[in-house]
């Protein structure tokens, strides 16, 4: 059933980014502000997850306590994540604890054979910035380690990383979302890992770039490839209202993700087409810049929307501005950003930090998803 959320971890860790955690003059003069309500809200949610090996990850809507999951859950990076920002941030020890202990628990994603493309997500992070902030080599083992688990799923015919090995899709799967994944490869290959690391993130982005999107710049969730001649065979939606429908937080994890890649590579291409796909959703946004879950739900202007793809867009742009040296976007960044922050947290008697996010909400589960 499609759920759609008060919060989810993923919204909190990129708002936490994209507030500008020591970058006062690019966030405004309220940052600090803002930090000490996540820090408020985060030591709330600390005192409510059982010590029983789980981690928080959403609240569903009309309902006041979290639901938690297990280290193998797509989302288990973004809690321990937020806790190195707000560690990063406040330099508080409760915080440092509370990271290393809920980074801990996704230590086996290191050695397992994997399933998915989601180590990215998972690891880089939690031990990503973890190893960032505190040098232990131990943090960096299990990167690197993570890295070259998620290269076993790169098919150098399709030339991309296949999401999820398990599906009904009939071939080679990948998904918009594992764009954000590249950002592990580079890492790595530039910190002692195999250079190959590297190449696979570069073709990977490459591929994605040809396939991925239709002319007008949006993005679909799913290509299917074959996986013996790499040719496309489908574009097609997991989480979006339709196959040929632009879903909101997927174009997020492209802004972000092409965003990310020219700053690993430089190579120009990959910022021309980052301020391309960013274009169509700055475009499309409505009055109050919060996205609808889907740019093409049936339904608008009485759908639900999605900030934590705003969250995730406003941080992807607030660093594509500082690429380009774009003062407008920075500006108009910063200006979505607050709106977020206005008219979208929950409040201090709630332990959550951003309301209306969505899971998934897909056409199919509509109706039981409202």
């Amino acid at each position: 059933m499609g759920l759609k959320m008060k919060f989810m971890s993923l919204a909190g860790a990129a708002l936490l980014a994209a507030v500008g955690i020591k970058s006062d003059t690019t966030a405004g003069p309220d940052v600090n502000k803002e930090i000490e309500y996540c820090a408020a809200q985060a030591t709330k949610t600390l005192a409510t997850i059982p010590d029983t090996g789980v981690l928080p990850r959403s609240i569903p809507t009309h309902a006041k306590y979290w639901k938690f999951v297990e280290y193998g859950d797509w989302t288990s990076g973004f809690w321990p994540g937020e806790l190195w920002y707000l560690y990063e941030a406040t330099g508080d020890q409760k915080f440092l604890a509370a990271a290393d202990k809920y980074t801990m628990l996704l230590a086996p994603l290191s050695s397992n054979k994997a399933s998915d493309h989601d180590l990215g997500f998972q690891v880089f992070n939690s031990f990503g910035n973890g190893y960032r902030l505190t040098k232990n080599p131990g943090y960096k083992e299990i990167v690197l380690r993570t890295a070259d688990t998620l290269a076993t799923l790169y098919n150098p015919k399709v030339g991309t990383i296949q999401s999820w090995p398990h599906n009904n899709y009939g071939g080679h799967n990948t998904i918009i979302d594992n764009m954000m994944n590249l950002e592990l490869l580079f890492w790595a290959s530039k910190n002692g890992g195999d250079k190959k690391l590297y190449d696979i993130a570069v073709k990977h982005a490459e591929t994605t770039m040809e396939n991925h999107f239709r002319e007008d710049y949006s993005a679909y969730h799913v290509l299917v490839y074959d996986p013996e001649t790499g040719r496309k065979i489908k574009g097609v939606t997991a989480q979006g209202f339709a196959d040929g429908s632009m879903w909101a937080r997927g174009q997020a994890w492209g802004i972000y993700g092409f965003t990310m890649v020219y700053r690993e590579t430089k190579d120009p291409k990959f910022l021309e087409f980052a301020n391309k796909i960013a274009r169509i959703y700055l475009d499309r946004l409505p009055k109050d810049l919060i996205p609808y879950w889907d740019f093409n739900a049936p339904g608008i202007p009485d759908e639900p929307r999605d900030a934590s793809a705003a969250a995730i867009t406003a941080s992807a742009l607030l660093e594509l501005s500082t690429l380009t040296e774009d003062k407008k976007l920075k500006k108009s960044t910063v200006k979505k950003l607050k709106r977020c922050l206005k008219n979208y947290l929950p409040g201090t008697r709630a332990i959550h930090l951003i309301m209306h996010s969505c899971y998934i909400l897909q056409g199919i589960n509509r109706q039981a998803a409202r």
